[in-house]
């Protein structure tokens, strides 16, 4: 018989949660970049140029010479234990190793925190607008997602201690937030605001899931304490080596109470047993001897200067055309508004039309959408790539207001 040769081939049964899984709109912009010619500020890429591959070279060469076999098996889903006490001992408040979840890069944390807090029907906190990917690990969970208030630094706490509400029993399940130079608007949270985030969310008995992929790329000033410093059993808190070495890694990790620990780490083991071992070993080696300390200052040099050649071609591009825009602080991202009566999702054809791509802003928010808003990032392009792509952006919004 041949594959072919069957006349009533099987009907596949979707569970509900699936029609809640959607594409990610970066990833098919990101297809549309793809195309020769196309100057992308959509993807949020770190730049290929700062990533160690001779340390991590030699480091490969280490791992396979002195422990190739242990590196090669399985092993605890915890994670590798160099790492996880490196973690614990890098963090700016005392954490045990033991508190440390090795992921599959700091998206799996999303996942596994939506698996295991998360019920249909029950309500999740976000900023606004706020990270794609974590609405999209949400999402199958089922939950109502409700963007909260937001303004330049972030969460409106005034706005969040009345959306919380009086309920006990209507208590979100959690505030997810991204404090230090947010993905999409770059924006950050300053210390009076982290404290009193903190303590209306103590009093309401509202945890918060604290995501910092970015926080050690500052330009001038490191961000003030995290979060979760000031209250770590009412916080998770997940942290990235994606954008400080390589994202082809795949590592991440969490923070978690011991409450919760247990649970996460069951549903890290459902999910693939253990993060890999070898990448876990390699990039252990690499970070003996204060390796960061050197490598991360690269990074921030030539983020910072990609930024500012950006805000200099805003200045210049978007003179008179009631463009507005902000300026991060660190991190890998623009905000930009686009005049009244203007969509970023209309404008896109035209842009890619001349040759640069974005990523429209609607796609960040839980709720009402402010279709004007777009998202660039500034660290893949060239310095002459950044003053090429925004001379074609302003053209496509000045040919788009013309109509």
């Amino acid at each position: 018989m041949k594959p072919n040769d069957l006349k009533n081939p099987t009907g596949w049964t979707l569970a509900g949660r699936a029609a809640r899984m959607n594409p990610s709109v970066i990833r098919e912009i990101l297809k549309v970049t793809e195309r020769p010619g196309i100057i992308s500020f959509a993807g949020g890429l770190p730049s290929p140029a700062t990533f160690p591959v001779e340390a991590m070279r030699q480091a490969c060469d280490r791992v396979l010479r002195e422990d190739g076999s242990a590196a090669l098996q399985y092993a605890a889903s915890e994670g590798y234990g160099p790492l996880r006490e490196w973690v614990a001992a890098s963090l700016p408040w005392a954490v045990d190793p033991s508190q440390i979840l090795i992921t599959t890069g700091s998206q799996q944390g999303l996942d596994l925190v939506a698996k295991v807090l998360i019920d249909a029907g029950s309500r999740v906190l976000v900023e606004t607008p706020t990270y794609l990917g974590a609405l999209q690990a949400f999402t199958p969970m089922e939950p109502v997602i409700e963007g909260v208030a937001s303004d330049t630094e972030g969460v409106d706490v005034d706005a969040l201690e009345q959306q919380i509400g009086s309920d006990p029993a209507q208590v979100p399940r959690f505030l997810y937030v991204l404090p230090n130079f947010q993905n999409p608007t770059g924006r950050s949270m300053g210390l009076q605001r982290r404290q009193a985030l903190v303590n209306t969310a103590a009093r309401a008995g509202l945890p918060l899931v604290e995501d910092n992929p970015y926080g050690d790329l500052w330009f001038d000033t490191p961000p003030p304490t995290p979060l979760t410093a000031l209250n770590p059993e009412g916080s998770i808190y997940l942290g990235s080596f994606s954008k400080i070495l390589a994202p082809g890694l795949r590592l991440g990790f969490m923070v978690a109470p011991t409450s919760v620990y247990p649970k996460l780490l069951q549903a890290k083991q459902a999910a693939d047993l253990h993060s890999p071992s070898f990448n876990q070993r390699m990039v252990a080696e690499v970070l003996k001897d204060g390796f960061l300390e050197r490598h991360v200052p690269t990074i921030r040099a030539l983020y910072k200067g990609q930024c500012e050649v950006m805000l200099e071609c805003l200045e210049r591009e978007m003179a008179g055309m009631d463009v507005r825009w902000n300026k991060p602080d660190g991190g890998m991202f623009l905000w930009i508004r686009l005049p009244e009566g203007m969509s970023a999702v209309d404008l896109l054809p035209k842009a890619v039309e001349l040759g640069v791509a974005f990523v429209p802003g609607s796609a960040f928010y839980a709720d009402h959408a402010d279709p004007r808003t777009l998202r660039l990032s500034f660290v893949t392009a060239t310095a002459d790539q950044i003053r090429t792509g925004m001379t074609a952006l302003a053209q496509a919004i000045r040919e788009q207001q013309k109509g």
